[in-house]
């Protein structure tokens, strides 16, 4: 393994790159910032994305109401400001009127009006659309019990005045509307457009970049937006490659055809001493998740048996990012963080429940095979896993590793017995973590549910003494993963990085948000 890791023969690379079009040459003018992602992005309709690599580049096309400073304070974006009513169940933002469209237009609160609805829309199939549910009659309308939009908590009270009704005070609303799918959209690109209104001839942002270009499966190129309501970004462009194989990345980083990269592990141990490496816990959980509706594990002993069969403390030795393992599912950082609840290491009592479940010792334990996205990290886990599972159970689990949109469409339409997935903060709160699993989750693979569950995860997002939400999310956080055991938490993952000493304002934050239009290249002219 490491000698494949740092022996890809570049020339053959750079051959490829110029028959394909790219330059593979740094620049030497400070103005273009190279990075890469290892997938296509499955989609750049902010209404319908759910992954990491579609959200990096949505963050730099597209901005909502507030942002996040350094410190993941929700603050002013397009809203200049908000204010909440006496009874906290009205917030009207009042809009800034200098930010535009990228084809000129201004943007307006009917155009969040319309992006809100359209996400709660039933026919949309938004997965995200229960982030805007603690909106007054947002899920009414979602589920087809009301047709008319009118009737849902959102409405434009001038091009500049968004008003929002709520069913009971949030105090982290502001922060919701950070994420990419509170964005606002235009109706009338949409519906000209259809399907193919994300394409670059087409689409229409309000970033601090607009797309440029979208070779599909090889690269994407962002161009600076100079009419930006913060002022034209520092980096007049930014390259980002599809790059599958992370050693061909890592390649390409050494011999200075990229500024930016995510480690892989098998590199990481040579890097921590150099300079241009940085670490960076994350508010991002991974886990293990079953579909409780198949056999064998619509039986809770046998899910609570595998969740007792691993010992997670091994998992940052040979992951060696600074990965902190983890059987309760509020990541560490993050309120609600508790290390003492989940289902502990116990070899003895996973066989003891695996037993009483009618398998003893394994035998006759029905064939199953286990789902995973391609990715070096998912396949030493993988491995890791079914060497635990075959150690302390007596049981052979198969894994299969499949290309990311495949997975997603394969979770969405048949989940199997057994998939990996992770989660990262949209939204710096505990909520964000939990009700990822309530009943109307549209990110709910688990086919789980369980009415108390949702009604301590209803509970939690409304108290505001934090005694009383920690005892909640204690309570919610038992129920999940020690006494239902729809999931198994491994881990809270960290970011390990390269970057360039040239590439200055890069900040690093636990939800993995890349800012580019706050950075800047300093590199010397050769």
């Amino acid at each position: 393994m490491k000698s494949q890791a740092f022996t890809f023969p570049f020339w053959l690379l750079v051959v490829i790159l110029v028959l394909t079009g790219c330059n593979p040459s740094p620049s030497t003018d400070g103005s273009v910032f190279r990075m890469s992602i290892i997938t296509e992005p499955p989609t750049l309709d902010w209404t319908m994305a759910t992954d990491n690599v579609s959200i990096t580049i949505l963050t730099n096309i597209m901005e909502g109401l507030t942002q996040y400073d350094s410190e993941l304070n929700a603050k002013p974006a397009i809203a200049k400001r908000w204010k909440y009513s006496e009874d906290g169940q009205t917030i009207t933002f009042f809009l800034r009127n200098d930010v535009y469209w990228s084809d000129g237009k201004p943007v307006t609160a009917a155009d969040f009006e319309y992006s809100w609805k359209r996400l709660l829309a039933p026919e949309t199939g938004a997965q995200y659309a229960y982030f805007l549910f603690d909106i007054k009659n947002a899920s009414k309308y979602n589920s087809g019990e009301i047709t008319d939009s009118s009737q849902v908590g959102v409405r434009a009270l001038a091009p500049d005045v968004l008003e929002v009704r709520l069913k009971k005070p949030v105090s982290y609303f502001p922060s919701i509307t950070t994420f990419m799918v509170t964005h606002p959209a235009r109706e009338d690109i949409i519906h000209q457009h259809g399907d193919s209104w994300t394409e670059p001839e087409n689409i229409v942002t309000n970033g601090a970049y607009t797309l440029e270009e979208w070779e599909h499966e090889y690269k994407l190129v962002l161009k600076a937006n100079p009419k930006h309501y913060e002022g034209k970004p520092a980096v007049d462009a930014i390259r980002i490659f599809v790059v599958q194989e992370p050693t061909t990345a890592l390649t390409l980083y050494e011999t200075g055809e990229l500024d930016y990269l995510e480690l892989p592990p098998v590199a990481i141990p040579h890097y921590k001493s150099s300079t241009e490496y940085r670490n960076k816990p994350q508010l991002r959980g991974y886990y293990y998740g079953f579909n409780v509706q198949k056999p064998p594990f619509d039986n809770v002993l046998i899910r609570q048996a595998f969740a007792h069969a691993i010992d997670r403390s091994r998992i940052p030795i040979f992951l060696k990012g600074g990965e902190l393992p983890a059987s309760s599912w509020i990541p560490k950082g993050m309120f609600g963080y508790n290390e003492n609840i989940g289902s502990k290491f116990d070899p003895k009592k996973a066989r003891a429940l695996l037993a009483e479940a009618g398998y003893p010792n394994g035998k006759e334990f029905p064939k199953v095979t286990a789902v995973f996205n391609t990715g070096g990290v998912n396949r030493i886990m993988g491995e890791f896993i079914q060497a635990q599972w075959r150690k302390h159970l007596n049981i052979q689990i198969d894994f299969e590793s499949l290309e990311w949109k495949v997975f997603l469409s394969r979770l969405d339409l048949d989940p199997p017995e057994i998939f990996r997935l992770g989660w990262g903060a949209d939204f710096p709160d505990p909520d964000n973590f939990m009700n990822l699993f309530i009943k109307t989750s549209g990110q709910n693979r688990l086919r789980w549910s369980h009415p108390h569950y949702d009604e301590l995860i209803a509970l939690g997002s409304a108290l505001k003494i934090p005694e009383e939400r920690q005892a909640v999310y204690d309570e919610a956080q038992a129920l999940l993963t020690e006494k239902e055991v729809p999931m198994i938490p491994l881990f809270v993952s960290s970011q390990n990085l390269l970057v360039k000493p040239y590439v200055k304002g890069l900040k690093n934050n636990a939800m993995e948000l890349l800012y580019l239009k706050r950075i800047r290249l300093e590199k010397p002219v050769n």
